[in-house]
């Protein structure tokens, strides 16, 4: 019954690869699949409707409300143009080399990812940043990659995630927290590498920028009818100083002050809505960028319903008894052989590949845990390397399409150029798992 399973899978990743379902359609058919092979019954205990759909669909409850408040905080960054003063100074700094004005986009990438992922994340840092490299030399393939790896480098940091992995894998936040701070420098070299060689190996190519990334000095601040002059700031639409802090609140309080995810997010929200916004219109502002942020974060909610479902799903008696020896028997536990095998089968994270975690990875992830085949902290390991890779070179992925199409390139471009870099990433997280969990 194993293989019959593990052909079921076979065949759902094939749905969701050519895209004759939507991948959290597919995970769902998955589950209710992988729960009648395994013999559950319809109703009562480790049943189809009661354990699977009933109990599955709000496992992963607070990582989807960790969702919406990131979706929220990153709405209110936009509306109070937050994310857009903190790109303009950093062109501003960077003036024409290429090179500082990406690194400075870079790090506004990564500041920003650590409070929302996906396309988001890369509409914020990207609107005003991709147009601005592009503007000053930087290769249009080069400013994609560069917000993409920004955004990888938050992911380390980015607390809706943690949730997801902590309540996923059923481990507590600390834990996440201490090997996402490990993943980190291997992130943030990555990134830097890229940078420095691509803008220097491709060169400049001067294309096409937007009005927003000009010189503002030609424009005329006062108008024809005597009034009062509008300073720079209100003229650009700039937040305040003190607001550009709002980012790093929640990271700060959930890092540094070891506070829970949710109550992070939300001092987020306050912080970004008092130090931007007059009394009077605070109300509005919630309420609007409230649900602005659901309909940022519908498509990963109906997500996390499927995953949790398909958890559920992976983790029934039946399943874990059927898959337990064919996943044993194909598992290297030796570090060395560990690493080799997991790194070589990085691409199959790609294109919704089945070790995607947030598609069928995730119940791969279930079985390595329910089986006992390795601990949950190195399934941790292995998930969250394998999102590095993900979170930048799918050419799936709604970040690296819209950074893709938003510079004038392809998403497969991005990919080329972007991959070897996450590799050695994703490289980086598996040696640490098996020095540290094996």
């Amino acid at each position: 019954m194993g293989v019959v399973i593990l052909l079921v899978m076979a065949a759902g990743v094939a749905l969701m690869l050519t895209r004759k379902l939507p991948t959290a359609f597919a995970l769902v058919l998955l589950a209710v699949a992988i729960a009648f092979l395994a013999g559950a019954p319809f109703t009562g205990k480790n049943s189809v409707l009661d354990t699977v759909l009933q109990e599955g669909a709000p496992a992963l409850a607070a990582t989807m409300i960790a969702i919406i408040l990131g979706s929220w905080l990153g709405k209110l960054l936009d509306e109070t143009g937050i994310a857009g003063t903190l790109v303009r100074k950093i062109v501003e700094f960077g003036g024409d080399r290429p090179t500082v004005v990406a690194l400075g986009v870079l790090a506004v990438s990564a500041l920003v990812g650590t409070v929302t992922g996906s396309a988001p994340a890369a509409m914020l840092a990207g609107i005003i940043g991709i147009p601005a490299m592009i503007a000053v030399g930087v290769p249009k393939v080069t400013a994609a990659g560069t917000v993409l790896m920004g955004i990888a480098v938050g992911i380390p940091f980015e607390l809706p995630l943690w949730q997801f992995f902590s309540t996923a894998l059923e481990l507590p936040i600390p834990t996440v927290r201490g090997f996402m701070v490990k993943l980190f420098p291997f992130a943030l070299a990555a990134a830097l590498a890229f940078v420095l060689v691509e803008t220097r190996r491709r060169g400049t190519e001067h294309a096409w920028s937007l009005k927003s990334v000009d010189s503002p000095g030609s424009s005329d601040s006062s108008d024809s009818s005597g009034a009062k002059p509008r300073s720079r700031r209100e003229e650009l639409g700039d937040a305040p100083w003190y607001a550009l802090l709002a980012p790093a609140v929640p990271l700060v309080l959930a890092l540094g002050f070891e506070l829970a995810i949710i109550p992070s997010l939300l001092a987020g929200v306050l912080y970004a809505l008092v130090t931007t916004t007059r009394p009077g219109g605070m109300n509005k502002r919630l309420l609007r960028t409230l649900y602005g942020g659901f309909e940022v974060a519908a498509p990963p909610l109906v997500l996390f319903i499927a995953i949790g479902i398909l958890l559920a799903a992976v983790k029934l008696p039946g399943a874990v008894d059927a898959l337990e020896p064919l996943v044993k028997a194909v598992s290297p536990h030796n570090p060395v052989v560990f690493v080799l095998v997991f790194t070589l089968l990085v691409p199959l994270c790609l294109y919704r590949g089945p070790l995607n975690v947030f598609g069928l990875g995730a119940g791969i992830a279930g079985v390595l845990i329910a089986a006992g085949i390795y601990p949950a902290v190195a399934v941790l390991g292995m998930a969250t390397s394998y999102n590095q890779v993900f979170g930048v070179a799918d050419p799936t992925s709604t970040q690296t399409v819209w950074s893709a199409q938003y510079a004038g390139v392809s998403p497969q471009q991005v990919m080329v150029r972007t991959l070897p870099y996450v590799w050695a990433v994703a490289l980086g997280g598996l040696c640490v798992t098996a020095a540290t969990y094996l």
